[in-house]
């Protein structure tokens, strides 16, 4: 859970392109006033899966790509301590979401768990349980970490984390052996997150040091690109064949700053993979379609 910011001046932009951009709809709905994930359905179409921050119940809402709300789920089974990122995904013929319990302002968590759970085939209210969940930690300490991405091909989720820098990209097993205890496992660190000068940190001291933190990420429906958020900037780092992810992240990605949102936290590829949807954690949000 981040606080409010305010966008900051001062990072250079000669290596950035403009996306191409487009409202889709808009958030209103009081009970999604902290949206901070976001992952297009497989199953149900022009459908997005959202979910809200720490502090809020165990749902699931299931919203328009106009930001109209169309259901909520309740989710059975687990403890909620701070969601911050959803994934979709296709396995055996079946379409999963991945909830990531994940985020630790304070590293201090000492574990920290990934939930599976298989879209319903009905957009009605209703309960939800997961289908089987992922017990981790990281390496060497605490961090926080807001953004993830799952890899079936390599039976991997992605994991970046926020306050470091460079971001690192870290890696769990999808399906895991047992029901033991992972440890991540770190693939590399993401090139060419844009860092605000020091005039401009000095200009904008509490809002200008966020712009490059890790809020999102998701990994376009063919496996060919991962996309990050910032709370300022899109980065998208493509992948060769027989390309590892830590090899992909290492190189400069392609650049875009991110249009006007109320604190930047939600990112996913649409079904298709033609774009990106994007929005905020406040509402009124915009909800964007994201043409890269």
């Amino acid at each position: 859970m981040a606080v409010a910011l305010a966008v900051a001046a001062g990072c250079t932009r000669s290596s950035e392109e403009q996306p191409g951009a487009r409202p889709s709809g808009l958030l209103l709905d009081p009970q999604m006033n902290e949206i901070s994930g976001l992952a297009a359905s497989r199953r149900h179409r022009d459908v997005l899966w959202m979910h809200d921050d720490g502090g809020n119940p165990e749902r699931l809402f299931a919203v328009s790509d106009k930001g109209r709300r169309l259901a909520t789920f309740g989710v059975e089974g687990i403890v909620k301590t701070d969601w911050e990122d959803i994934a979709a995904f296709e396995l055996d013929g079946r379409d999963y979401l991945l909830i990531a319990d994940t985020g630790d302002n304070g590293g201090l968590r000492h574990t920290l768990q990934l939930h599976v759970i298989e879209e319903p085939a009905s957009l009605q209210n209703a309960r939800l349980q997961p289908v089987w969940s992922i017990a981790f930690r990281w390496p060497d300490g605490a961090r926080d970490c807001e953004a993830v991405a799952v890899d079936v091909a390599r039976n991997q989720v992605l994991l970046v984390s926020k306050k470091r820098q460079p971001p690192q990209l870290f890696a769990v097993a999808l399906r895991p052996a047992g029901t033991g205890l992972q440890t991540a496992v770190q693939l590399g660190e993401l090139a060419g997150v844009p860092q605000m000068s020091e005039p401009a940190l000095q200009q904008a001291p509490a809002s200008g040091r966020y712009d490059s933190q890790v809020t999102a990420a998701d990994i376009s429906p063919d496996g060919r690109t991962l996309a990050v958020m910032t709370y300022r900037y899109l980065l998208l780092y493509p992948r060769a064949d027989r390309e590892d992810w830590g090899t992909a992240v290492s190189r400069a990605p392609q650049l875009s700053e991110l249009p006007w949102l109320p604190q930047a936290e939600a990112l996913g590829w649409s079904a298709d993979g033609d774009a990106l949807y994007a929005t905020g954690e406040f509402v009124p949000a915009p909800l964007y379609r994201i043409t890269p």
